[in-house]
């Protein structure tokens, strides 16, 4: 599938900003089967200074710097974007409890790499609560695959999609005892009860095609990459219970939101402010 993507943010402040320094992560990742033909970021006011270098992650990141008085910005993200379907093939069978350990041993350069998404992070710590949340989905000697999509099917089926519900620092404990949430909450569950049990996640953020029936669609997304050994990272959608394809577009991976945060920045004044943020991910013909 070829996409062409539109990401606007506008901010809207109650009071004059003197200047802002702002980093973007907007700029849709370059791997096996996704790749970018366009990019293109607008801001309004004109920066006064850009620019742009990879994160620990690998993200693309642009930095950006307005020093004229302004009482609103906005940032305007275009891209195309070819994405191929996930390939369909034989799924490994190894146990759950022997990724784990191959995770712990840390004795093939993919697993050490993946082994730095076994411990917390700002949003998401693993804890006694999560790694109960997990155990029914891994019954000792279950294949991973197999108990990855149950713990996947089993929050889509438990919590609540209900957007503005939740803010981002609202704790994790008490996402999980709410079972509500949106779609970076569902992520942060899922990542969260896989730390708990030693096995690496990490947050992905992206976007879902315009028009299909998907949660979560005209906005930023979130979902989880799980590392499998000898599978590499295969990605689970708890808020649409599916495996990602061809309807998902990447943007930035870390170990969650807050290093992968679409738009963050600082501002000397403004006060108060308003967001808003609208995403169109929309099919074009090869060739246009």
């Amino acid at each position: 599938m070829l996409y062409r993507a539109t990401h606007t943010t506008r901010h809207v402040y109650e009071e004059p900003v003197a200047q802002s320094v702002n980093e973007l992560r907007l700029t849709p990742r370059e791997f096996g089967r996704q790749h970018v033909r366009q990019f293109h970021v607008k801001v309004e006011p004109e920066p006064a200074l850009w620019r742009s270098r990879k994160d620990w992650f690998g993200n693309e990141v642009t930095t950006f710097s307005i020093f004229e008085l302004h009482d609103r910005f906005t940032v305007t993200a275009s891209s195309v974007v070819e994405v191929e379907p996930a390939r369909e093939g034989v799924l490994p069978t190894l146990r759950w409890e022997e990724a784990r350990d191959i995770l712990a041993e840390g004795t093939d350069d993919p697993a050490l790499e993946a082994s730095e998404f076994i411990y917390d992070s700002p949003y998401v710590a693993a804890s006694p609560e999560l790694s109960r949340y997990a155990a029914p989905s891994f019954a000792p000697g279950r294949p991973m695959v197999e108990a990855l999509e149950d713990l996947s099917h089993r929050i889509h089926k438990e919590f609540e999609y209900k957007p503005k519900s939740t803010s981002i620092d609202m704790p994790l404990a008490e996402v999980l005892k709410n079972r509500r949430g949106v779609c970076q909450d569902f992520a942060h569950v899922m990542i969260g009860s896989l730390r708990s049990l030693r096995l690496a996640a990490r947050y992905v953020s992206g976007y879902l095609r315009s028009g299909a029936k998907f949660q979560g669609a005209e906005a930023s997304h979130a979902w989880v990459a799980v590392f499998v050994p000898n599978a590499g990272w295969l990605h689970f959608d708890p808020t649409n219970d599916l495996m990602p394809s061809d309807g998902h577009v990447t943007l930035a991976w870390g170990r969650d939101y807050s290093d992968v945060t679409p738009v963050k920045g600082v501002t000397l004044g403004g006060g108060a402010q308003k967001v808003d943020v609208a995403v169109r991910v929309d099919p074009v013909q090869v060739g246009k």
